[in-house]
């Protein structure tokens, strides 16, 4: 963790606390980084500390070291991994104003070939890992009667895609959870948003055929709209980004 008490005074996100899963790498390292060049100080998961480290070190850079970091392992697909995280994030930058459910993982086969362990374990981070995340943090937004929330889904969730039902299956489960919970909390002043980027450079793209036709900076910029200018109006929405 880098932990320096800075006191962000400058961005459109000056001094609020960002939760970003799937920081390591890709559109969620993008994000975090788009986040914090705007003040916001950072909670970074990922399931490799190694790219975490790098990630939370070149921000760091980027913002000029006003900003303070923690990096942390954990596996959104795992009750208790997210629930021990959430509990770091509390003590040591409070809570967050700002998440951004990220964390993704793909496997590709078809449906009554692939091993059901596989096929669950997409599901398991890419929509339930959205469901643990947003259930730790959401009661402190009730409470400040604040907060944006903002889900990666994927052009995926608009449309289906040979040999990737359960990645199909949770990023359409994903625009439901969105759309559903900015119904729930719209009275209570907490937005929940939808990013569905299109094919984006980024590694999980590999070996699927497809040619990037944008990069993860690219749905940063978004997601930076979404947290810091979309105006309260704008909830439930879920923006396409097909490039």
């Amino acid at each position: 963790m880098i932990r320096t008490n800075a006191v962000a005074t400058r961005g459109r996100l000056a001094g609020q606390v960002a939760v970003v899963t799937g920081a390591g790498r890709g559109i969620g390292r993008a994000i975090a980084e788009a986040f914090a060049v705007e003040g916001a100080h950072l909670a970074l998961c990922a399931r490799t500390q190694d790219e975490l480290d790098e990630s939370a070190s070149a921000i760091h850079e980027a913002a000029r070291g006003e900003i303070d970091i923690m990096a942390l392992r954990c596996d959104v697909g795992d009750g208790g991994e997210v629930a021990r995280f959430a509990a770091q994030v509390r003590a040591r930058l409070g809570e967050p104003s700002l998440i951004v459910n990220n964390a993704g993982h793909v496997t590709r086969g078809r449906l009554d070939e692939q091993d059901p362990r596989e096929w669950f374990a997409v599901v398991d981070v890419n929509l339930l890992g959205v469901y643990r995340v947003t259930h730790e943090f959401l009661p402190a937004m009730r409470a400040s009667h604040g907060g944006r929330i903002i889900n990666i889904a994927s052009i995926s969730g608009r449309l289906g895609t040979p040999l990737m039902t359960a990645y199909c299956a949770a990023k359409h489960g994903v625009i439901g959870i969105t759309r559903a919970l900015a119904e729930e909390v719209r009275d209570e002043g907490i937005q929940v948003n939808a990013i569905c980027p299109g094919s984006v450079d980024t590694k999980m793209l590999e070996g699927s055929g497809y040619e990037p036709l944008m990069t993860p900076a690219d749905v940063a910029r978004v997601a930076l709209f979404l947290a810091a200018d979309a105006p309260r109006a704008l909830t439930g929405a879920c923006l396409d980004v097909f490039g």
